[in-house]
């Protein structure tokens, strides 16, 4: 593991933001999900609310300390996803 790929910001008003997850194993690394673009297709468990938002309340994939590479493949896909629509 990368000494950049977890990071905790236990000042942060709300640390920890999600319940489930170790204090010593929480990442505040992503912070924002950078996965939401991904849909059902994110790797974490979403909901979606009535009005068709996508909602991460419940969430803590992006926050295991564990999941830094599988959030780095899920963003590769993104980003793959992207380049490919520019190309059309």
């Amino acid at each position: 593991m990368s000494k950049y790929s977890f990071f905790q910001h236990k000042d942060c008003e709300y640390f920890p933001c999600h319940e489930h997850v170790p204090i010593e194993e929480f990442n505040c690394l992503f912070c924002y999900c950078p996965l939401y673009a991904l849909g059902d297709e994110c790797g974490g468990n979403p909901t979606w609310l009535e009005s068709g938002i996508k909602s991460c309340q419940n969430c803590t994939f992006p926050h295991h300390k564990d999941n830094y590479q599988p959030v780095l493949t899920k963003l590769k896909v993104l980003y793959e996803g992207v380049k490919k629509s520019k190309e059309i």
